[in-house]
Order: structure tokens, then sequence, then C-alpha cells
């Protein structure tokens, strides 16, 4: 037997090892912990979203010095995603959640005090720069949340059906939270104002941190492979590639008009800032409450690999459908009344999304091994950041290139970008393979 095929032997074993018997009482404790960090995080990155956006509008920022606020947060979760893998796999899961409560805490604090009130370049780069640290700190703790939810969860058919029922109740209930967040964000602008708002996040977060160092279970400290090299970042699995690819244009599709379209067209439609986070809150739970019901709306999950691809082709197409028959909408319909005609299209597209997004999460679990879920995770949430920074850049720069927010020509050209990444999205889903990825290379990466 060669080193490197006795290697291979040894790191099997020590995955088999960690993975232990999966004690159902630790495992649900363990996941109502990781849940709890993970809505109490989300509460206050949405609440920021709305403040930062509604704030810094009102303050002489135009709808593209508003993207570039944006635009670090989703750059440093692509650099995030790859290092916390890399971290998490050699040190510990429980490492990457809590610098990524702490991280946050600081950015609220430190955001407070940043108040600028024009739109000038040294305020630019002051709100980017937190952003950035923002975006570290959602990643941090993301990649931490999804990877520990594979973790307590044991291998097997019955495994898989739990993964997707876990994946679709966290997914979606962080969705739910976030949209709340939403709503919770514009409320505090509008009633105590921003920095008080941020501090009220603050206090929230640091409470939610005390109790995850005094509960969080030691299974997710223990370092899984301390020798790992730095370069195992990178996933040399076809499947994990080909979905990543898939998540770059799924939420580049979203953001292109969430993160600064819609909401400045709906403020400039006359809707004040409750209503622009009332809508946005609604759209992101009910979005969440979608993705929680996932598993049940597909039916029947003893194959919940294969029919998740299959699902995944299916609605994959309707999104773009959706998108063109709105934007056929948008471009034929006066302008008067149409507001509520898009609202109720994006709760329409928002649903079938949610089945998309839950189905892509799942499958990123149920293809990466138990020995590197955290690398694997890493990767595809780096993608996903990177389908995020596009759309987020995409969304300021067309909004205001074909209109802003006079008219409906910049939402109109948002739409139909999103149209054509959700097209791309779609293609990406062809090539998923609807078995589990079998085999290793020596440093544990997937493969097909």
């Amino acid at each position: 037997m060669t080193d490197e095929s006795r290697q291979t032997l040894t790191d099997q074993s020590q995955s088999r090892d960690d993975q232990g018997d999966h004690d159902p009482r630790q495992s649900l404790i363990g996941y109502a912990v990781v849940t709890a960090a993970y809505w109490a995080f989300m509460l206050t990155d949405g609440a920021l979203r709305m403040l930062v956006l509604l704030y810094f509008h009102t303050n002489g920022f135009d709808p593209i010095s508003l993207a570039f606020l944006f635009l670090l947060y989703e750059f440093m979760g692509m650099v995030t995603n790859l290092g916390a893998g890399w971290i998490a796999t050699r040190f510990g899961l429980n490492l990457t959640l809590y610098a990524g409560l702490a991280l946050q805490i600081a950015t609220l604090g430190l955001l407070s005090w940043a108040n600028p009130t024009t739109a000038g370049l040294a305020s630019i780069l002051v709100v980017m720069g937190l952003q950035g640290l923002a975006g570290v700190a959602k990643d941090l703790t993301k990649m931490s949340a999804k990877s520990a939810v594979k973790a307590l969860v044991p291998e097997g058919e019955a495994g898989e059906s739990r993964l997707l029922r876990w994946v679709a109740r966290l997914t979606g209930s962080k969705n739910a939270i976030k949209g709340l967040g939403f709503f919770v964000g514009a409320g505090l602008l509008q009633t105590i104002g921003f920095s008080a708002g941020l501090w009220v996040l603050v206090g929230g977060l640091v409470l939610i941190l005390f109790g995850v160092l005094a509960f969080l279970p030691a299974t997710l400290s223990n370092r899984k492979r301390a020798q790992l090299p730095f370069s195992a970042i990178f996933s040399t699995s076809s499947a994990l590639n080909q979905l990543s690819l898939a998540r770059v244009f799924l939420f580049g599709a979203r953001d292109v008009w969430f993160v600064v379209g819609v909401p400045l067209f709906f403020y400039a439609q006359g809707w004040t800032f409750a209503a622009v986070g009332t809508f946005m809150a609604a759209w992101v739970i009910g979005y969440g409450a979608v993705q929680g019901a996932t598993p049940n709306l597909l039916g029947n999950r003893r194959s919940a690999l294969g029919q998740s691809v299959r699902a995944l082709r299916l609605w994959g197409a309707v999104l773009v459908i959706i998108l063109l028959a709105l934007s056929v909408a948008v471009q034929l319909l006066p302008l008067d009344g149409l507001t509520w005609i898009v609202a109720g299209a994006l709760f329409l597209f928002g649903a079938i999304f949610a089945l998309n997004s839950t189905l892509h999460s799942f499958l990123v679990l149920a293809y990466a091994k138990a020995e590197d879920v955290a690398l694997d995770v890493g990767f595809y949430y780096m993608s996903n950041a990177g389908g995020r920074l596009m759309g987020a850049l995409l969304s300021g720069v067309i909004f205001q290139s074909f209109g802003g927010v006079a008219g409906k020509n910049g939402l109109l050209a948002c739409l139909l970008v999103a149209a054509l990444f959700c097209a791309l999205a779609w293609a990406a889903s062809l090539r998923l393979p609807q078995t589990p990825l079998k085999a290793t290379t020596p440093q544990g990466n997937s493969v097909v």
C-alpha cells in the first residue's frame, strides 16, 4: 500500500470517528443553538441593510453611490467564504461562528459613529469599509451555520431526508428573520434614528453571543484536519463547480433588482420608509416561509437528491417565464398603478425563487463530503457572494443608466437582466448529477 493510499484511509477513518453516532439529543441541542445564533445575526443583517439604504439615500447618495456601499460587503463575502472554510476545517466551526458574531457587533458600533451626511468620496469609502466588515461577519456566520447542519446529521438515506428538512427549516427561518430585520431597520430609522438604532442591534447581538458561548456543543469545536493545505479551498468537484456557477447567476438575478432598483422605484412613487421596509420585509418573510415548506412541497423524499435536481430544473425555468412576463407588463402598462402589479409579481417570483434557493442549499450539502463540508460550503457560498456582488453593482448602474427614479425604464432594465441571469442559472443546473458523489481525493475534496 502506498503512503498516499494509507493517508487516504487514515483521513476517511478519522472522518468516521469525527462523525460519531450523532446522538439525537446533542444533535437537536446543537441545531437549536446554531439556529438561534443565525437568526439573531440575520435580524441585524436585514436591519442594517435597510438602515444604510434608506438613511444614505435621504442624505444625497444616488443609486450608483448606494450600490457601491454594498460592493465591498459582497466582495469580502467572497474572500471570507474561501478562507473561513479552511479555518473551520482545521480548527473547528465554533471559532468561525464566534468570530462572525463578534465582528458584526464591532461593525454596528463603528458604523454608528460614521454617520456621514454627504455623498462625497470620503463618506462612501468609510461606509464601504464598514460594510466590508459586515460582509466578513455575515459569511463567517453563514458558512458556520450551514456546515454545522451537515456535521450534526448522520449519513445514509435517513440522514439525507433529515438533511433536507433541517436545511429547509434553517434557511427558511433565517430568511423570514432577515425579512423581519428589514422591517425593524426601517422602523428604527423612522422612530429613534440611525445611530440609536444601530446600538439597539448591538445590545441584542451581545446577549446572543454570550448564549452561544455557553451552550454551543463541544462537538463543533473539534479540529478536523490540522495539516490541511490552503490550496484545498478550491473545489475539484465538477458537480459543486456547476452548482456554484448556477448560484452565481441565481443570486445575481435577485439582487440586480432587489438591492437598489425596486426599493428606490417604490420610494419614488411616494412610498414612505416604513412602506418600503414593510414590502421588503414581507417579501423576504414570505420567501423564507416557502423555503421552510420546500420538503413538503416536493412530496416524496425517499430520493431527495435526484428529486431535488429535477425540481431545480423545472422551477428554474419558471423563474425565467415570470420575469419575462413582468418585463412585458412594465413595458406596456402606464406608470400609475404599476407599483402594485410589480409588487404582486415579485411576490410570485419570490416564492419560486425560494424553492430554487433551498434546493441549492440542500444540494451543496448532499454533494459535500462530511470531512470537507466547511471547505465545500465555503467555496459554494463564495460563488453566492460573487452573484450578490455582481447583482448589487448592476442594480445601481443599470437603474440609474436607464432612467433612475424617473419613470419605469430603470426598473425594466433591471428585470430584463434578472431574466437573463435566471436563464443562465437554469442552463447550469442541466449538468448536475442526480446521485451522491462517491469518491474523494487524497486531500478529501469531493470528485465525480
